[in-house]
């Protein structure tokens, strides 16, 4: 293909995600000099906006950023687009409803995709449709390179590598616990959350594999090793504290399978791997356990029942454009710990750490580096590509480059525990 105009675009830039992710790229990597990139949507008007509200950090450089005009719907724009770009970044959902497009654009140009939908449903559909073709374009797609499910996925590939490096293997099964976390939801989230919620009430076969942890691995699979799946408040084995079922256990497991099985079972074909969250000890951490996994379950339940659902979105649940104040996602942080156990019950313990928001400013962040990385370190100067066409997961795909980028501009910790107390 000829030579692209852009290193990336940014598609959906106006959204909530967007804004925040278009600002870090801004702040980061300026423009021009050591990054060709450029916004878009389907609205000049917000675009232009966008764009000014960046002088602040682009200066002279802002009237440089180009805005590109493409609906979610419109092939023929989506696919000019994809001509002028070796990477496409994406934050336009719930995917669900508008990402298929874009996704078959890229794909039919042989254009590097990311995004950060967290809708295995939608994963799976991408999956059948595409896949094969994006094998022979070249396009590598990667999803779920936001909080679903970076933490997750990177955690286990920085725990696997502290196990061969100490071990001399990797952990047959790694636990991970959200230990603490503050973070807000935004209109574009629960979108989400509803539409999987829909999909999944009203087909069977997506209700079976939201009860596969193998759903989206490659076929055939190769393991049928018993996962677990909590779905009560219990007292945690590694920690002491009352754990709850995680609500992102759903897509995040399931990424984890995937890269397992894309890295040809590296981590062992009898792994095992859960996530839960932790609540504290004593009576206190009890009470929060079981209160909250109530909560999830009614919120849960309530979303299955369509003169509910509706009522919720329309009066309770966060609009679209909706989301954390700027001072709520620099107020937010996450911490996350692994534990990794081989077959000698040896256990390492990991953790991984972020400063913002989770599902937003740090989401951004995150984002940012996962597009930039397939940008600049996949295509520069002539570097080998490190991976094929197809659909990838974040553990699949990025390796200790990676990991740079994530500790180094985005200030994410992967830090070792085994040794302490």
């Amino acid at each position: 293909m000829p030579k692209a105009k852009f290193d990336l675009v940014v598609y959906g830039a106006t959204s909530f995600v967007g804004s925040i992710l278009t600002r870090y790229i801004a702040t980061t990597y300026g423009h021009g000099k050591d990054l060709r990139w450029a916004i878009a949507g389907r609205s000049e008007e917000k675009l232009a906006k966008l764009r000014n509200s960046l002088r602040d950090v682009l200066a002279q450089h802002t009237s440089e950023l180009e805005i590109i005009i493409a609906d979610a719907n419109d092939d023929a724009a989506l696919s000019a687009m994809c001509d002028r770009a070796r990477v496409i970044v994406s934050t336009v959902g719930p995917y669900a409803l508008y990402g298929e497009p874009l996704v078959r654009a890229c794909v039919n140009g042989g254009v590097d995709y990311c995004d950060l939908t967290g809708e295995p449903q939608w994963i799976k559909r991408m999956l059948e449709k595409y896949e094969k073709q994006a094998q022979i374009s070249g396009a590598r797609i990667v999803n779920c390179c936001g909080f679903d499910s970076i933490p997750s996925d990177m955690g286990v590939y920085h725990l696997q590598a502290l196990a061969e490096e100490r071990l001399g293997a990797p952990v047959k099964h790694v636990a991970m616990r959200v230990k603490a976390a503050k973070g807000g939801m935004s209109g574009g989230t629960i979108g989400s959350m509803m539409q999987l919620t829909k999909e999944a009430v009203a087909d069977p076969g997506i209700r079976r594999d939201l009860a596969n942890p193998y759903s989206l691995c490659p076929l055939p699979v190769e393991t049928t090793q018993r996962q677990p799946d909590l779905k009560k408040a219990v007292i945690d084995t590694y920690t002491g504290s009352w754990s709850m079922p995680f609500i992102m256990a759903a897509i995040n497991t399931r990424i984890v399978h995937r890269s397992n099985a894309l890295k040809q079972y590296a981590y062992g074909k009898d792994f095992i791997y859960e996530e839960t969250m932790l609540t504290g000890k004593g009576a206190k951490g009890a009470a929060m356990a079981w209160s909250l996994t109530l909560g999830l379950g009614t919120f849960l339940g309530l979303s299955a029942l369509a003169p509910t659902r509706t009522l919720m979105e329309k009066y309770l649940l966060p609009k679209a454009g909706e989301g954390p104040s700027p001072k709520e996602q620099e107020e937010g942080f996450f911490d996350i710990r692994f534990f990794g156990i081989n077959k000698n019950n040896v256990v390492i313990k990991t953790k991984v750490t972020g400063d913002k928001d989770p599902g937003y400013g740090f989401t951004g962040k995150m984002l940012g580096e996962a597009a930039v990385c397939l940008a600049l370190d996949y295509h520069n100067k002539g570097k080998k590509r490190w991976a094929k066409g197809g659909f990838w997961t974040p553990g699949s795909v990025f390796n200790d480059v990676f990991m740079e980028r994530l500790q180094t501009n985005c200030n994410m910790k992967f830090i070792d525990l085994t040794d302490k107390s």
